[in-house]
């Protein structure tokens, strides 16, 4: 700067209202993007007040009890009719409650696993033969001889429409079961879950949150490929488009595994506290204690000499587990940043799905047959009228939880 030029004028520099700054000017550029980044809500927000920021108001766990106790319902029956209700309960619920998260779009991936279920069931049964007896032939396959050490075991046959329709039931009840976990992985954010657990799990559920959403990412990864593909104008169909997508979507796991493993080890993942020996052995005995008395007071519940003594030491158990694992929480000590509320959505919803758990229990008492019909002679499933009323009650959460805004 020579002597008697006038320095960086402040305002010759600055950029005047309503002109576009310099493409250069960082100040300018990162101002820009800040406004583009903005919400639209608080541009139109009238100035001096604060933004109103969603929260979800429903814990994950209670969608994960919701979705576990209409799984304990399907495994209580065999009746296709129940069954078909447990899956439209749960599918509406999942169509009223879902949001736009990747996570949650793998619904329809667990929905065409469980058909693949019921479609491979039926097939072994055709092809290896049932135990079931039947009198209606529906078709004879090539038999194949076997050796005498594969005695019980046939390949091909007859196939008769009673040992087709047991493993049709059989199929559809596992089906159910897998459309109900799609459902808790649709519905509850993993990250979220996580961050509800006792410390003493964290670890643990660490690595089941990485296991459950391996299956939505690379569904996400497939879409995303696939679409990238079509745009380009080549087949994304077929064993050939199947070929030229799965490896970058392999490559992708990888690299997301790799940066998940950098991001834990950064923030100091598998880091435990000092905890005196005494607290430690306490941990353990409790620990251990409760599960052993979980295990014999569910043996006894299951059997008839147990019954007086089941429920007492099953109780004594989930208590000694539950006081082991707040012990062993010392050992990770973590904060949560605005935990999740557990509020009167999520009692009503997770005794709904306990409600439909116990009443399809107490049914498959008192009247086994209506909740397991029949092959052996072959009449038709009917529907019982308080077993269905039962099912039913899985609809609450469709219309008392809020929806989250898309």
């Amino acid at each position: 700067m020579r002597p008697g030029d006038p320095g960086p004028s402040r305002d010759r520099d600055a950029t005047r209202p309503g002109e576009q700054g310099p493409s250069c000017g960082c100040g300018n550029t990162v101002a820009a993007r800040a406004v583009s980044r903005a919400p639209r809500e608080s541009q139109s927000r009238p100035p001096g007040t604060t933004p109103v920021r969603f929260r979800p108001t429903l814990h994950p766990g209670a969608w994960w009890l919701w979705a576990i106790s209409l799984g304990v319902a399907a495994t209580r029956t065999t009746n296709p009719l129940l069954l078909a209700l447990l899956l439209a309960a749960s599918g509406y619920v999942v169509a009223t409650h879902r949001s736009s998260a990747p996570w949650a779009r793998s619904y329809t991936a667990f929905v065409r696993l469980a058909l693949a279920v019921v479609v491979i069931r039926v097939l072994f049964a055709v092809a290896l033969g049932s135990p079931i007896p039947g009198t209606h032939t529906l078709l004879t396959l090539p038999e194949v001889p076997l050796p005498h050490w594969a005695q019980g075991i046939r390949l091909g046959g007859r196939v008769t429409a009673e040992a087709v329709l047991f493993a049709a039931y059989d199929g559809l009840k596992l089906a159910t079961l897998l459309v109900c976990v799609g459902a808790a992985n649709a519905l509850a954010s993993p990250s979220r879950l996580l961050k509800s657990l006792p410390g003493a799990l964290y670890e643990t559920g660490v690595a089941v949150v990485v296991a459950l959403t391996f299956a939505p990412h690379l569904i996400a990864d497939v879409r995303r490929l696939r679409a990238a593909r079509r745009l380009r104008g080549r087949p994304d169909r077929g064993l050939r488009g199947l070929l030229q997508v799965g490896l970058p979507v392999l490559e992708g796991a990888l690299e997301r595994s790799v940066a998940l493993a950098a991001a834990m080890e950064a923030r100091g993942y598998g880091r435990t506290a000092d905890v005196p020996a005494p607290v430690r052995r306490t941990t353990t005995a409790l620990t251990l204690g409760g599960l052993l008395g979980v295990c014999a007071g569910t043996y006894g519940l299951l059997t008839a000499e147990g019954g007086t003594y089941g429920l007492p030491v099953l109780l004594a158990g989930v208590l000694a587990a539950l006081a082991g694992l707040r012990l062993g929480g010392r050992r990770s000590p973590r904060t949560r940043y605005r935990p999740d509320p557990w509020g009167a959505h999520a009692w009503l919803v997770t005794g709904s799905g306990a409600a439909v758990a116990a009443l399809l229990t107490l049914a498959s008492v008192r009247d086994p047959e209506a909740l397991h019909p029949g092959v052996v002679p072959l009449v038709a499933p009917t529907l019982p009228l308080w077993p269905a009323v039962a099912v039913l009650l899985a609809l609450l959460p469709a219309f008392v939880v809020p929806r989250e805004p898309s």
